[in-house]
């Protein structure tokens, strides 16, 4: 028998349905093609949002998801190869956006597998490595790790310390540590950057690359754990104890961290897009909520208050949907530079948390519940503003490109 209580009469919400909110068309003359793998990726990311949320609470790491998006032809980010379906800058952006609406970690695993491991040795690598690994990684056979940052080398990441000992039979013995390292620990291999030790040689002292398996002796990964944000997707802890690579390891176009630099740059179009796909939810959770929630006597939405902050978030949404298409349009072009990308992630990375905080605040305690959405995008996007270089760092990029003043130190 159902009792009930004054006050006891609050309704169930629906706030996390996709409102497709476009008050500019900014999207509305796209592809048919772009359009096809935007549904697709909808789809997925609809038949897995439960199984990702409860992950989310439980800090669990499902990598079957990663193995389902790699079948559903989702993990490519734009790469170009020939075994991998090649998808436009529009279609990858909006691949990403739409994981991110959905869920971050997703967001997080295609950023991963697809925007740096693939990415690195789809752009670097050597034919046989291609042949061997690139169809693989996009269809997550096996989780890819990139291993760059160190415990000691985040933002300054031109001065890691990891080493790579090259011996006299071309072999390197790898030394060092990493942190924060997507798929550091989930089996897979690890695309590892270490500075070469062999003097006299002309690589002595320079970043290069190399394919590290984790299950090769002396390689350590251990998740990191208590983390609040991207808590479907592990990053580890990575030790390196002299661990031996052969010669065949080594990514030849990886010569310095200018290559590192450039992976970088196109995965910052990755990461804005991602905020952009985070941004939405929150709105349109807020809007959607605004129309559900009564108090004072009335639908929030009929408040003038309500009405003037939503108008406020539409107006920092509609800005970073017309980055993204000129990002895609640059992109497609050949002419988008590095800091345009980095400009583009500092603009979309910060109007995210703002528009996400505005939503978090619209719910009121509502807000704070994982199963509405909004405080798990509020958490992600610390995240994301993190990660791919910090805030700061694309300031600096970007106003190195304005003055001809680099202020790194």
């Amino acid at each position: 028998m159902t009792t009930s209580f004054p006050g006891n009469q609050q309704p169930e919400y629906q706030l996390t349905d996709a409102l497709d909110i476009d008050y500019y068309e900014v999207f509305a003359d796209i592809g048919d093609a772009e359009r096809a793998i935007w549904q697709r990726t909808r789809e997925f990311g609809e038949a897995h949002v439960d199984t990702m949320r409860q992950a989310w609470n439980d800090h669990h790491y499902p990598v079957e998801v990663g193995h389902a998006m790699g079948e559903a032809g989702l993990i490519n980010d734009g790469v170009d190869h020939p075994d991998i379906e090649k998808i436009s800058p529009l279609a990858a952006g909006l691949v990403n956006m739409e994981l991110s609406r959905i869920d971050g970690s997703l967001g997080t695993i295609l950023a991963v597998q697809g925007g740096l491991a693939l990415r690195s040795i789809t752009m670097f690598g050597t034919e046989e490595q291609k042949a061997k690994y690139a169809k693989a990684i996009a269809d997550f056979d096996f989780p890819a790790a990139f291993a760059l940052t160190e415990p000691d080398h985040g933002s300054d990441s031109t001065g890691l310390s990891t080493t790579a000992t090259r011996q006299d039979d071309g072999s390197f013995v790898i030394r060092g540590s990493k942190r924060w390292i997507g798929n550091g620990a989930a089996g897979g291999v690890t695309v590892t950057f270490a500075r070469v030790i062999d003097e006299g040689a002309a690589d002595h002292g320079k970043v290069r690359g190399f394919i590290v398996p984790q299950d090769a002796e002396g390689y350590t990964g251990t998740p990191i754990r208590h983390k609040g944000s991207l808590r479907a997707i592990d990053q580890a802890d990575i030790f390196y104890d002299d661990v031996t690579v052969g010669a065949e390891a080594l990514i030849e176009g990886i010569k310095s961290f200018r290559e590192v630099s450039q992976v970088l740059y196109a995965t910052r179009i990755g990461v804005a897009w991602s905020a952009l796909g985070h941004a939405t939810a929150a709105f349109e959770s807020a809007l959607a909520y605004s129309t559900q929630r009564k108090q004072f006597g009335k639908y929030l939405a009929e408040h003038q208050m309500i009405q003037e902050r939503l108008t406020r978030m539409l107006s920092d949404l509609v800005s970073m949907q017309l980055y993204m298409r000129r990002i895609a349009e640059l992109e497609t072009a050949g002419k988008l530079k590095g800091t345009q990308a980095a400009l583009a992630k500092y603009n979309n990375t910060r109007t995210a948390r703002r528009i996400a905080s505005e939503a978090r605040d619209m719910l009121g305690g509502n807000g704070i519940l994982v199963e509405n959405g909004v405080i798990q995008h509020l958490a992600d996007i610390e995240g994301i503003h993190t990660y791919e270089g910090t805030e700061s760092v694309q300031a600096l990029l970007v106003g190195r490109d304005l003055t001809g003043h680099g202020a790194f130190a």
